[in-house]
């Protein structure tokens, strides 16, 4: 499950046993995951179709790929055709943005921010030779279109796949209105957050940025290829011929289990292969042996809730990473990194891989030309480790340390010049709206095409799904900044809030924490203090687990020090709650719901100690930087009014 440890592993544990890496290129073989021992005549033969396939699909380049190859409209050649003007470079690198607010059909209100630029200023220069020099410019502000595959620019060699593959992969005949609507923006070159991704919508999005990563990834390697017949008599390089990066991959996809790996592969071949069970895939045994799996043996006897079956379904294995290389004919799995155009890993498997400062074996140069970025299912990482997520983020588009065989008279002149952040594409799927990820989206993300937010008001909260009648009172917290937040919170915990949960007349008090950092702080307070206490977090062992429920069941220990990520992997059925003080609110709002609803009666202590069935509280500290997960539990309009409201205690009853 989570894997914070995972700081100390060493770099010697990855993968490095890759034959097919021509020996001046050693670097490499600490990424490569191809399988050990294969021989000299397996490489030969795979060199031997990789040239065939080349020169196939030269031949396969009919007069219309070539006429569309730098068709202006086509939002690829747009997007990636032009330098940055020294305004829009100052805007994009300054966060300069011009705001707008949009009210789509679907998607609902979308927060748009474009670099501001003037417009005069934007359009061309004249050279020292007299010529117009043309500068990129960011797209107007999106709108809804039809996807149309030729309108869309959606490769010729796709347009039969995609239906069968929808059909297959979402059982639909027809892309849905929010399937239109996401790529209406992610074909545009903007980047996305869209933060409303739930277990029925999870198949359209995924079939929507896959369809996008195989057409990036397919318009950049048959450039390169029609490129390299159109060089091979020439001996000067012009710089229309400029088509590269400074290595070779160009998609990376994160995300957080083997089974989701696995479900992006095989919705990717179906859209880039014509028939996937006759496909040409190499590797595919290994890969479905490595990345299917059971369901981890889930209990039957106490069910988990239906949420954490879902998620939880597959190979949930987190430590994984896997080069796709794609050609017109077919896809090649655990290609070695820097022969890949597609990299799908977990953040715990990149991390392993980028290592840290002072770490030996380091390697990151295979991010240095990304060109579009894809996170999904990002609530998760949270949960696993969102620093691996930073840091992955704060590796992309470095110097690279070698050349990797890259030929300079190749490489655009924006990624000569250290812009290619500013060309990175980034789009973010979540289920949640959470502080971490909107700040990963505003500050980790300078897409000079600008960015767009899906920010719709909650108007259910989970504060509706609480069955036992009881008050709930929010404290709210005066602060000025985050970190101001974080002391005045543990402040007033430790000074007002703790003081008046007493053993003889609050007892089985659950004290529920999202944060371990905050958890550890309240230990150890807890400990200096020789309060009555059982603690259960994610690193406890089963038996200690099983103790710390019985004695607090029983009314041995006062209180039980919980935290949210033990709960988020265990999900186990907590008995014996009379009060619950929500340390802040939960990370996950159904969690919420879920705890409180563990006070019913039925799994109460029958025993005098046990408290009347009238005796039971619930306790939530909060502060203004925590709206978007107040608001998931009790609405958007009644967490801004308690924001607004003068008085810091608001209390709410429920049930009946």
């Amino acid at each position: 499950g989570s894997n914070d440890e995972a700081n100390v592993i060493s770099d010697n544990e990855v993968d490095s046993d890759n034959d097919e890496v021509d020996s001046d290129n050693d670097e490499a073989n600490v990424i490569s995951d191809d399988d050990n021992g294969s021989n000299d005549d397996d490489v030969d033969e795979e060199e031997e179709v990789n040239e065939s396939e080349e020169e196939d699909e030269e031949e396969d380049y009919g007069n219309n790929e070539v006429d569309n190859e730098d068709n202006i409209e086509d939002p690829f050649v747009s997007h990636l055709k032009y330098d940055l003007s020294l305004e829009l470079l100052n805007s994009v690198s300054n966060k300069v943005y011009d705001k707008q607010q949009a009210q789509w059909t679907t998607l609902g209100q979308l927060i748009i921010q474009i670099p501001k630029v003037e417009k005069d200023a934007q359009n061309s220069t004249k050279t020292l030779l007299g010529q117009n020099e043309i500068y990129a410019t960011p797209h107007a502000l999106p709108s809804v279109k039809e996807i149309d595959v030729e309108k869309c620019f959606v490769k010729s060699q796709l347009h039969n796949n995609i239906d069968r593959a929808l059909f297959k992969h979402c059982q639909l005949d027809a892309f849905t209105p929010l399937q239109t609507e996401l790529f209406s923006v992610i074909n545009s070159y903007q980047d996305l957050f869209y933060p409303e991704r739930t277990f029925n919508n999870a198949e359209q999005i995924r079939f929507v940025y896959c369809l996008h990563a195989v057409n990036h990834s397919l318009k950049t390697r048959l450039k390169v290829i029609h490129h390299n017949a159109r060089l091979t008599d020439r001996f000067d390089i012009p710089d229309e011929f400029r088509d590269q990066g400074l290595v070779r991959p160009k998609v990376l996809i994160v995300a957080p289990f083997k089974d989701s790996a696995l479900r992006i592969v095989r919705m990717i071949t179906s859209i880039l292969l014509s028939d996937a069970s006759k496909a040409n895939v190499i590797n595919k045994k290994r890969f479905y042996d490595e990345f299917t799996g059971d369901d981890g043996c889930l209990p039957r006897k106490n069910p988990h809730p239906t949420d954490f079956e879902k998620t939880f379904v597959g190979n949930t294995e987190d430590t994984f990473k896997v080069g796709l290389s794609i050609t017109k004919k077919s896809l090649k799995l655990y290609a070695d990194f820097y022969s890949s155009d597609i990299i799908i890993a977990s953040p715990l498997g990149l991390r392993m891989i980028i290592g840290a400062e002072g770490e030996k074996n380091r390697e990151y140069d295979f991010l240095a030309s990304i060109e579009l970025v894809i996170l999904d299912q990002t609530e998760l990482f949270l949960m696993q480790n969102w620093d691996h997520v930073l840091h992955v983020m704060d590796h992309l588009h470095l110097q690279p340390k070698q050349t990797h065989g890259t030929d300079f008279a190749r490489v655009r002149s924006w990624a000569v010049n250290g812009w290619t952040k500013y060309y990175r594409q980034t789009l973010v799927f979540s289920s949640l709206l959470l502080p971490p990820i909107t700040a990963l989206f505003s500050k980790k993300c300078s897409n000079y095409e600008g960015k767009v937010q899906v920010l719709n008001p909650k108007l259910t909260g989970t504060i509706s799904r609480i069955v036992v009648k009881l008050p709930q009172v929010f404290h709210r917290i005066y602060c000025t900044s985050p970190l101001e937040a974080v002391e005045e919170r543990f402040n007033t915990f430790v000074t007002k809030i703790l003081p008046q949960y007493k053993p003889e007349i609050m007892n089985h008090t659950l004290i529920y924490v999202p944060s371990y950092f905050d958890y550890i702080r309240i230990r150890n307070y807890m400990k200096r203090e020789d309060m009555s206490f059982v603690q259960i977090c994610e690193y406890s062992k089963d038996n200690l687990i099983a103790r710390a429920r019985d004695l607090f069941f029983h009314a041995e220990k006062h209180f039980l020090l919980y935290s949210e990520r033990f709960h988020f992997f265990r999900r186990i059925r907590v008995r014996g709650i009379r009060h619950i003080v929500f340390y802040e609110p939960p990370q996950f709002p159904h969690f919420y719901s879920e705890m409180i609803n563990f006070m019913q009666e039925a799994n109460q202590y029958r025993h005098e100690d046990g408290g009347s069935a009238d005796n039971i509280s619930v306790s939530v500290l909060y502060t203004k930087y925590d709206l978007a997960a107040l608001s998931a539990i009790v609405t958007t309009p009644r967490a801004s009014a308690m924001l607004l409201n003068d008085n810091p205690v608001q209390m709410f009853t429920t049930g009946e």
